[in-house]
């Protein structure tokens, strides 16, 4: 069973920075599962940022916006996995439901985060997955808006659930919230 470790927080509150550190802490091999499709020059830029802070180490990039659970599965040979991020995962599930003609749900999100922890129960390593706190805002004005927020705060609360530890980046100050080891 892997060690999973959740970090979360706000927009740009140096949450994937912690979690890089705390990865890069582990020993051996390691894999950044990267959950962003890059739609425009923006994002593209952003992840090219991101790609460029793990150049000088040793981590190889695998882009997976979808299968996650699948992923991870695939990932047995690293010593430690960072996810970033589950709030872009639960975003392109959703997304890609609707190009399905289909609606997505909690009870999607529930499955698809099942599917993830255990996959995470047959990593033989660590787990940081990073994810948005969005709970703490208004809630939105439209129907799609509010099924993304209930659907990213079901995934966060099933994760944190299975993680022995959550941590909480506000303005790049990390605070346990939880710790099981």
């Amino acid at each position: 069973m892997a060690e999973i470790i959740l970090i979360t927080g706000g927009s740009r509150s140096g949450k994937s920075g912690y979690a890089q550190k705390l990865a890069e802490a582990v020993p051996g091999p390691r894999a950044y599962i990267a959950t962003c499709p890059v739609t425009d020059p923006e994002m593209a830029k952003r992840v090219e940022k991101h790609r460029e802070a793990r150049r000088a180490s040793d981590w190889e990039t695998i882009e997976e916006t979808v299968d996650l659970a699948g992923a991870i599965h695939r990932s047995g040979a690293y010593r430690v996995l960072l996810v970033d991020c589950l709030t872009l995962w639960v975003n392109n599930l959703l997304y890609d439901a609707g190009r399905r003609g289909e609606v997505f749900t909690e009870e999607a999100t529930a499955a698809h985060c099942r599917e993830v922890i255990d996959a995470c129960g047959a990593f033989p390593g660590t787990v940081v997955f990073v994810t948005n706190e969005l709970g703490m805002g208004i809630v939105p004005d439209n129907g799609t808006a509010r099924r993304f927020r209930d659907c990213a705060g079901r995934c966060n609360q099933m994760m944190a659930e299975s993680a022995g530890t959550v941590t909480l980046v506000v303005s790049g100050i990390p605070l346990r919230l939880k710790n099981s080891g």
